[in-house]
Formats: structure tokens, sequence, C-alpha cells
């Protein structure tokens, strides 16, 4: 039996919707635990692309139970969405399950978010603008509406005249915009509920009932550690905590049930929105890397920011989840680079750091301090194993794990679940395999 949790090691689109994907088939249950639809992921089956932003991966097998836990907010006009999606694609969605204490995204909030994004102006974050800071601010403030209180039409309405109501003010005085109406809002969530109702459950229960029964649960988070509210590069960050410890808050599970920590990352860094981002790269190579990886949002379609490997926030990440090992993605993307340079350290003001620093103004005047390795100059999209890859290519993957300090146990070349090498069994193998100087898994 094993209790996993799926996490990102860089700022997000790491490629965690494949890996969650490929994971899910050893799971008997995949549970969401963090974030809303300001993330997504994209997994290709058959040649089919599907993107889902709240129904986790393991929606695509049909003897696997989904769960959306009680630490993400929901919006439920997505959420309906992804299930009529589903439908049409002849995908069952009779194993979900929506925790009864996840809050729920309204109008008003989506509002406010483009509505604050803009009044910064040079200061803003680079929010989504699909309500999520919002959403989570009112849940801080003991103001929020849950999925239980759509299932009470009476108290529902009560709550939500109050809220709209309240809302409306600062619509109006702080924003300028046109109020809303409340019993509009009212009768639409209602009928967003009628959809809903069959789904809500207590999920922490669930949880708790299938650990005991000695069930496989993967948990997935959403974002990246450097996009953590308490964790990442503040306040460039989400609004939630997709580092691991949220996995057990998100879903009112302990921390002895977990077993595992899986790590995604990219062969390279991507960044999406504001913030600094010390291996950036503008120019050709940027580009490059930007069009040979598809580099735009599932959830907003932004062109991502693009650059080298970072192994200092690699490390970070490690630590602050504590990875048992990682998976490397889009390793197929730097193909064609004469060569390939990996931050190993920063510099500020001349002193060399190795650890990432928390200070938001000091990250942002961080120069990486790059160690250079040869490109391979082949294709890799058709590995199927270690020993198919390029000798260069195998010597990227051994560098990566030692400066990390984690085991790499997969690799992924494509967006395809064909597309990967298996390491080794990210779940029921050793808990720290290594690749030693042929490339092969070695457990320490």
């Amino acid at each position: 039996m094993a209790n996993v949790i799926v996490i990102g090691a860089q700022w997000g689109d790491e490629g965690k919707g494949k890996i969650t994907d490929l994971l899910s088939k050893s799971a008997d249950i995949v549970v969401r635990y963090q974030g809303g639809v300001n993330a997504g992921h994209t997994i290709v089956v058959g040649g089919q692309t599907l993107k889902l932003h709240l129904i986790p991966s393991g929606i695509l097998y049909p003897d696997t139970e989904c769960i959306i836990g009680c630490g993400t907010v929901i919006d439920p006009q997505v959420l309906i969405g992804e299930l009529e999606q589903l439908k049409k694609l002849n995908i069952s969605t009779k194993n979900l399950q929506i925790s009864e204490t996840a809050h729920v995204t309204m109008p008003y909030h989506r509002l406010i978010d483009i509505a604050a994004e803009e009044r910064r102006g040079s200061h803003k974050i680079g929010t989504t603008g699909r309500g999520i800071g919002p959403t989570y601010a009112d849940k801080s403030e003991r103001t929020g509406i849950r999925v239980l209180d759509l299932m009470d039409e009476k108290g529902l309405r009560k709550q939500l005249k109050w809220a709209v109501e309240y809302k409306n003010v600062i619509l109006e005085k702080l924003y300028e915009l046109p109020p809303l109406d409340p019993e509009t809002v009212i009768e639409q969530y209602l009928n967003y509920a009628e959809v809903l109702r069959p789904y809500v459950v207590d999920t922490s229960l669930k949880i708790y009932d299938a650990i005991h029964r000695r069930r496989n649960i993967l948990f997935e988070g959403a974002q990246g550690t450097l996009l953590d509210l308490d964790h990442g590069t503040y306040p460039y960050v989400t609004s939630s905590n997709p580092v691991a410890g949220g996995a057990c808050i998100g879903t009112g599970v302990g921390p002895t049930a977990i077993d595992r920590v899986i790590g995604v990352a990219k062969a390279y860094t991507t960044r999406v929105g504001e913030g600094p981002f010390p291996t950036e790269l503008v120019g050709e190579i940027g580009e490059k890397l930007c069009d040979r990886g598809a580099e735009f949002g599932t959830t907003t379609g932004r062109k991502r920011r693009c650059g080298w490997f970072d192994a200092v926030i690699g490390r970070y990440a490690v630590r602050i989840n504590g990875m048992d090992c990682i998976a490397i993605t889009k390793l197929d993307v730097l193909d064609e680079l004469e060569e390939i340079k990996v931050c190993i350290a920063y510099e500020i003001d001349g002193v060399e750091f190795k650890d990432f620093p928390r200070n938001a103004r000091r990250f942002a005047e961080c120069r990486p301090i790059y160690k250079v390795l040869p490109g391979w100059k082949q294709s890799t999209e058709n590995c199927r194993s270690l020993e198919d890859l390029p000798r260069q290519a195998l010597d990227y993957l051994k560098f990566l794990a030692e400066l990390m300090d984690v085991p790499i146990a997969i690799v992924s070349l494509g967006a395809s679940r064909e597309q990967t090498i298996i390491v080794e069994d990210p779940i029921h193998g050793p808990k720290r395999a290594l690749l030693d100087a042929n490339g092969t898994p070695v457990a320490s």
C-alpha cells in the first residue's frame, strides 16, 4: 500500500497532469487537494487532448475514484463544463466525489480579481483573473460560501443576499463597476447545486476509510512549490499551499498517512505571470524552448517565460517537500541544442549563494552561475528506455539528480503516455534509486 503526493518542483506547468495520469493506473483513489481553476492539466490520450482544471486526472481510469478535496476552491460553472466535456468523450464521472466543505468561487470573486489586478498597475502579480485569491480571502475572513451551503436553499438565499450586497459596495465604490443582482446570482447557483448534488460527500471520511482499507491513494496538487503562499516567491504566488504539506490540510488526513512524495520538474524552467526568474532566457534560445515545448498556459493561454534549469530552486523544492524521487519532463525539448546550461548557484554583489533567498527583492538581484553541458543534437522522442538515450542526455539527467540529491524515477519525452521512461517504480520501488555512471538505476 502506498499513499503518494505528486507536487510541482518549480513554478507550476511542470507536466504534473501527465505524471499523475501515469501513476493513476496504480492508484485506487486520486485526490486534488488545493487550488482552483487557475490551474490546468493537459493530458494526451490516444491522440486526443483533454484539459482539466478541477477534476483529477485519474478520471480517465474507469475504476479509479476521484476526489476534489476541501482545500480546493470550486467554480461550479467550470466544473459542470468539465463534466459535460467528459460525457461527450464517453468518459464516466460516476466515481467523482466533491468535498462538502470546499469553498465556492462566486461571480463577485472573478470581478474583484480582475479589477484589483488592473488597479495594481506596475505592481501587478499576474493572476489568472479567475477569482481564486478573493475566494481564499473570503475563506480566511470566514465569509465564504461552501459546497454544503449550496445544498441548503434557505440558508444559501440568506447568505448570498448579504454577500452580494456587501460585495456590490466594493464593486461600485472602489472599482466603479455595475452591481450584481442578488436574485440572479442565487438562482444561478441553486441550479449549479442540483447538478453537483450527487457528487457531494464528506471526502475526509472517505479518504480516512480508504486508508484503513489499505487502498492506494494519489494526492495531486496544482501549481508548484515556488508558487506556494508561504514558501514561494511571495508576493508572486498563488493563494494556497501546493507543497506536500498542503495535501494533509487540503484533504483532512494526518501526515503519518503519507508514504511518499514525488516531485515533477521540467528539464528546463518556465514561469508564467510576474516575478523574478534568474535563469530566464530572452532571445532565440528562449523562443526555441517556448515553441518546441508549446509553452502556453492551459488556463489562460498566456505565453510562458522560459529559462535554463535552476538547481537552486530544485534543491529548495526537494527540501521543502521532503521529496523521495522526481520525474523530469520535456527532456525532448532540449534535443536540438548545441549546449545546455544548468544554474548551480546564484551570485549577489559578488557573493555566491547555493540556497534559495526568501526575500523577493534579494531574489530579483540574483544572477545565475552556470555549468555548461554538451547537448545531444538528436531526437529522444522515441526513446523508451535509458539505454535508448544519447550519452549526453544520460549525463544531463545524472547531473540534475546529483545537484538536487534526489533520484530520477521517470523521464518524459513527449505529451503522450507512451513517450515515457520509467527508471524506477516511483510508488512501489526503492525509496532512493539513483542513476549510476552508466545511467542504470542503483538502490542506495
